[in-house]
């Protein structure tokens, strides 16, 4: 946990993808994710967050739902909601907090 503390606490936009291999939904995700950081560039950072292996961050997080995206900025959420989003609605969601 100590590590997720240090990954969302940055000046800029953390984009977590909460996600699993199996997921139908988080798999669709993965091109928009793609095009969201080539968008943003270095002023976000994308971070994707399978939660077969970190099941005790998810379940801290009460992440119910794949995918669940959550923005944080200097280590405060700003931003959750699971489902699918467009890259177009991220890109524009992101912005409001660079």
């Amino acid at each position: 946990m100590s590590k997720f503390g240090e990954l969302i606490d940055l000046n800029i936009p953390v984009l977590l993808d909460f996600y699993t291999e199996w997921n139908e939904d988080s798999k669709l995700m993965n091109p928009v994710l793609r095009e969201v950081a080539a968008a943003m560039g270095n002023k976000v950072k994308v971070i994707k967050i399978d939660v077969d292996k970190n099941a005790q961050l998810a379940e801290a997080l009460r992440v119910k739902v794949l995918p669940t995206l959550i923005i944080y900025k200097s280590g405060e959420m700003k931003w959750r909601q699971s489902g699918e989003q467009d890259a177009a609605t991220l890109v524009g969601i992101l912005k409001e907090y660079v």
